[in-house]
Formats: structure tokens, sequence, C-alpha cells
């Protein structure tokens, strides 16, 4: 799959806060005593299976997520707290063949030069509700996060774990470049993801990042690794 127009908002947050809203099996990431949530939108193209052509309807479609950063038996990864998508079909795959916590949205993006304007509504049935509207865009040359900093520990991310209630800890290798980031600027004039995801964020300004374009492989889920 390639990821496109990707903005990575992140603000740190007292790791006690994070770690009592994860299963017992996760372990906050940490970078200088503090967890970090992102709220990242983006849109995606070129969704098929190794070796199969792209299943009509479900091949290209925005998505926005709410995550943060943990570890299991120390191999770092992604956890997500909500992922708001449009397709029905692509919500319903991940819910039951990933484990993860998928809603149906409404969400619509455009491009008016350098800037992309999105919006994002949760109309998942009996789900929390959930709203982001934002334009954003880069403002800088693109960088490659180097070992050590903050943006690699934010972005170097090669697996993501769910849960399946009898089985366990599931992890989800996946496989891409580093991240080509820029610095960013965004006027959000809504923002409630995080907030349905039972987290209060911190007053203070997100870290930004852009970045146009990433081709992504990812592998099902193992709970045998």
């Amino acid at each position: 799959m390639r990821w496109h127009e990707l903005l990575f908002m992140h603000w740190p947050v007292m790791a006690d806060e994070v770690r009592s809203l994860l299963p017992k099996e996760l372990e906050p990431d940490l970078f200088d005593g503090a967890a970090w949530i992102g709220v990242v939108p983006f849109r995606m193209s070129g969704i098929r299976a190794r070796g199969l052509p792209p299943i009509p309807g479900t091949s290209a479609f925005p998505e926005l997520n709410v995550r943060t950063y943990v570890t299991v038996g120390g191999k770092p990864g992604v956890w997500f707290f909500s992922l708001d998508a449009t397709n029905w079909l692509a919500v319903r795959g991940a819910r039951w063949g990933f484990f993860l916590p998928y809603f149906d949205a409404r969400i619509k993006v455009a491009r008016a030069g350098s800037r992309i304007q999105y919006s994002c509504t949760r109309t998942h049935r009996k789900a929390p509700p959930a709203r982001f509207e934002a334009e954003y865009g880069p403002v800088g040359e693109v960088f490659e996060p180097r070992p050590g900093t903050l943006e690699h520990f934010l972005t170097a991310r090669y697996c993501l774990y769910a849960i399946r209630p009898d089985r366990g800890v599931h992890r989800c290798d996946i496989s891409h470049m580093p991240w080509p980031l820029q610095p960013a600027t965004a006027q959000v004039r809504e923002n409630t993801m995080v907030a349905a995801a039972g987290i209060e964020l911190p007053t203070s300004a997100p870290l930004l990042h852009y970045a146009h374009q990433l081709d992504v492989v990812a592998w099902t889920p193992d709970a045998d690794r």
C-alpha cells in the first residue's frame, strides 16, 4: 500500500495516564520520561494482498488514527486507540482480521496548493462520537530522522500490536523506508478524537511533521512471535 499526505501531530503526556488505558501485556514506550499521543490523518492507495490484484472498492480510502507507543518483550511498536476510515469493508476486515479498533467515518480530503484540507466525523454505530477538522501542510525541507532523536522515536515503528481476547497479544510487522519528514503547520478547527479515547491532552501546541508519500508492506498478525 501507499500512504499519502500524512500529518503527524504529537503531544507528550504522563506515562501513568497512558499505562492506565493499555492492556496489561503492554508497556508504554517513553522518550525523556514521557509517553506520546499521536493523531495522524492521511489517505491510502494501492491496498492489496501480496501477489493479488486490488479488490475493487477497497484499494484506496482516507484514514485517521489515534495512537501511542509501546513495547512488548523489548520490541517497540504502535498501539492504536482508534482508526477511523471511510471504507465499510476495510473497517470490518481490519476489526476481524487484525483485531484493530477501526470505526466507520465520513472523511473529506482536498488539496489547495501545498495545503491539505481534512475533515473526519465518526459515524460508527454505538461508538464514542469524535471529530477532526484541520488544514495542514509542510513548511520546510525534507529530512530523514536520525536514530536517538524524538522524530525517529515517533516514526521508526515497524510493528503494531493488538489484543485478541482468547489469544493475547498479536503483532503485525510492517516494512518501509525511513519517513521523509518535513516540518509542518496546522490550523486545527476541531479535534475530539483523543478525548473520545479517554485521554486529556496538554494545553501546549503539538509537535507537527508532514510526510508526502511512503510505500508500506504489512504482514498478517502473529500471536506466536
